[in-house]
Parts: structure tokens; C-alpha cells; sequence
């Protein structure tokens, strides 16, 4: 617990996975946290993402994040940053400063990117989240090495975006990923729809490898 409160970790994207994940390490005791996203709350969360209720649309998804964290832990450093993750805003986060990194972005670009920078420091850990949309089973919700998800959309666009652009990660990393099938039958036809159920197996997953990373230590 007395590591927990001193380790610092940051959040990229506090959508559908990363609102339950930061929510699942400040509920068990983590004492530093940073929170980068630039979207605002809209009507369409409502169905997956922690703070968004009728109440908080069109506020900072990190504003409001950061609210109710401090309401579970007034003590704990909460810092919200209303940014987005790019190649070009990378140096203003100091990824090296943070003793975790944990991945929720869904743009692929800036996810390899954020991949590559945060493996570049030899010092903290990253845990990354692959596709949880159209799924509906969190019992199928995985961990395993980036190159050994099956099955995964996005972890198959990022390996190849890594070989076209020739750029790799330098070490290894833990994905959280669904063995379901990606499907639509209970989806939008035109839509990547996703259920809470799953987006926040998969955020509590995250802050379970940050903790239990921290345990085995």
C-alpha cells in the first residue's frame, strides 16, 4: 500500500476502458495519477463510460473524471489534462517521469507512437488495451504479450503499421484483448458499438496488472 501511494501512472484516453481503470487504482490506493483526453462527454458514452451521465455531457471527460476520483480519495494527486496524445504533443508529457503508462487510445496512429516512446525509457512499465468494441462477453477478456494476441483487429493494424513504418517497439509489453470474435449482431450495422460490460473488464484488467506488477516487486 505504502508503494501504491508513491508510484506515479498515467492514463491515455479515459473513454470506455481507461474511466474504469483509473477509477479501479484510485479505489485501491493508488496515490499519483495522470489523466490525458481531450474529448468532451457526449450523449453517446452514456452506455459504457464512467462519468458520463445526463449531468456532466459536453464537460471535459477529465474534469469530471477527476471530480469523483477526488471525491473517493480527497488525498490523492490527481492531475487531468485536457490534451491529446500526438507524435508532435509526446514531449510535453515527460513519459519518463511515470513509473506506468497505460494505453486506452483508439487512434492507431497515435497508439504506435505512444507504444514506441513510452518502451524508449528504460524505466517504467507499459500495459496497453486493444479493441473492446463488438464484443459482449468480458468472460473471453485476455492478457498476453502484444505479438501473441490472436484474434484482434487492432493489435493486427499496429503490427503493421510498425513494419511499414519500420519502427518497433524496443521491449516487450502485456495487451489486455478479448478471444471473442468481434460480431454485430447486436450492433449497429455502420457502428464499432460497445457494452460496459466489456470496456470495463477490460480497464479494470489494466489497473490489475499495474497493482499486482507492483506486488510481485
Amino acid at each position: 500500500m505504502t508503494r501504491l501511494k508513491e508510484v506515479r501512472v498515467i492514463i491515455f484516453g479515459v473513454g470506455g476502458v481507461g474511466s474504469w481503470c483509473a477509477e479501479a487504482l484510485i479505489r485501491t490506493g493508488l496515490g499519483h495519477l495522470t489523466m490525458v483526453d481531450s474529448d468532451e462527454v457526449a450523449e453517446s458514452n452514456c452506455n459504457r463510460q464512467l462519468m458520463a451521465t445526463t449531468r456532466t455531457i459536453g464537460r471535459p471527460k477529465v474534469e469530471v473524471l477527476a471530480e469523483r476520483l477526488h471525491e473517493i480519495n480527497p488525498e490523492a494527486e490527481i492531475t487531468a489534462l485536457t490534451q491529446r496524445y500526438t507524435s508532435e504533443t509526446a514531449d510535453g508529457f515527460h513519459l519518463g517521469d511515470y513509473d506506468y503508462v497505460v494505453d486506452c487510445i483508439d487512434s492507431l496512429r497515435d497508439k504506435a507512437d505512444l507504444i514506441c516512446r513510452a518502451l524508449e525509457n528504460s524505466g517504467g512499465k507499459l500495459f496497453c488495451s486493444m479493441g473492446a468494441a463488438l464484443r459482449t462477453d468480458p468472460t473471453q477478456v485476455r492478457v498476453t504479450e502484444f505479438w501473441k494476441v490472436k484474434g484482434d483487429a487492432l493489435a493486427r493494424a499496429l503490427r503493421t503499421n510498425f513494419k511499414k513504418q519500420e519502427r518497433f517497439p524496443k521491449r516487450k509489453f502485456k495487451c489486455v484483448y478479448s478471444e471473442e470474435a468481434a460480431g454485430r449482431n447486436c450492433f449497429e450495422a455502420d457502428g464499432n458499438g460497445s457494452l460496459m460490460q466489456v470496456t470495463a473488464a477490460f480497464g479494470v484488467t489494466l489497473a490489475s496488472l499495474v497493482v499486482n506488477d507492483l506486488r510481485e516487486q
